[in-house]
């Protein structure tokens, strides 16, 4: 298994999008620079009222497929 972590911020409105279907992934930047993509249905367990925001750790498997999205 490999964790990335990462500061995220998505809006009310950006998260509406995912939730219309109009985006199916997210892509977040790393501190480093890099990004990362996964896929949109890992936002419901990190939504708040006010969108997302805060620090997260993604974890995927050695097939870089996902497996978690926790907050931090």
């Amino acid at each position: 298994m490999t964790t990335l972590e990462f500061n995220l911020y998505l809006s009310v409105d950006e998260v509406l999008r995912y939730y219309r279907g109009e985006a199916r992934t997210v892509v977040a930047t790393l501190d480093d620079g890099r990004t990362v993509q996964f896929p949109a249905s890992a936002l419901p367990r990190i939504v708040t009222e006010n969108g997302v925001q805060g620090r997260f750790q993604l974890v995927f498997d050695a097939n870089h497929k996902f497996q978690s999205l926790r907050r931090l």
